[in-house]
């Protein structure tokens, strides 16, 4: 059965769409700026439109990029930073592997062992089989219990996953924040939790097609384009 169409009863051609959503996702712009890019080619349309589309099809080419993926290597690096959603601060997990691939992100409200369990888990279960050597973290004590957990969960007379706690060993990680809430700039903060991970999925996986982390990628800017069109090439 063909998958249907996510640009059915869009009023916009696919190519205008995925246009404006590349071009947030991708650079420090607001929706207003969108806007106004697209009035300079003659098309007119309003932020409202531009949010609705960002937070559909931001998902839409995190899951259709995932079989492009390349395979993260077995070292991680996991930290979290913060983030305002809805006018509260939140705590974005993420985990990238020692090529400075992204693994996987999560939001949580707190910033405790039952939160990074849970973001560790849910990162691990992602890549399956392919399960970290090494994770790097802070000196943060929760990681410690949380890693070795999950160790006597999968093999409980073995340790599996080497933690390394050294914090200086970790500013692969940190400069990867840095990267990317450059690209948020004023955007850090967010009206919902449903467009705040709406929005980040779709910005980590543009970053990641960006570093060539995926295969049959063309190179540069037109690369990208051609890559995320042929995404919806059925469509």
């Amino acid at each position: 059965m063909p998958r249907r169409s996510p640009f059915k009863h869009h009023r916009f051609p696919r190519d205008i769409i995925l246009c404006a959503v590349r071009w947030y996702l991708r650079y420090p712009l607001s929706y207003q700026d969108v806007v106004d890019l697209m009035a300079e080619r003659g098309i007119t349309v309003d932020r409202s439109t531009v949010f609705r589309w960002v937070n559909k099809f931001g998902p839409e080419i995190t899951k259709r990029t995932e079989k492009h993926l390349r395979r993260a290597s077995l070292d991680w690096h996991v930290d979290e930073t913060y983030i305002r959603v809805g006018g509260k601060w939140r705590y974005l997990w993420r985990a990238v592997d020692a090529n400075g691939q992204m693994v996987d992100f999560r939001l949580t409200a707190r910033r405790d062992a039952k939160a990074a369990k849970a973001f560790l888990n849910k990162a691990i279960e992602r890549v399956r089989f392919h399960r970290p050597v090494t994770i790097v973290t802070d000196k943060a004590h929760s990681y410690r219990r949380v890693i070795h957990e999950i160790n006597q969960h999968y093999d409980p007379h073995f340790d599996s996953i080497r933690h390394i706690d050294k914090k200086w060993r970790n500013n692969l990680i940190e400069s990867d924040h840095a990267a990317m809430k450059r690209l948020l700039g004023y955007r850090q903060s967010f009206r919902s939790l449903r467009s705040a991970k709406a929005t980040l999925s779709g910005i980590e996986t543009i970053r990641t097609i960006k570093r060539g982390h995926i295969y049959q990628k063309q190179s540069g800017v037109q690369g990208e384009i051609k890559f995320i069109n042929q995404l919806f090439a059925a469509a």
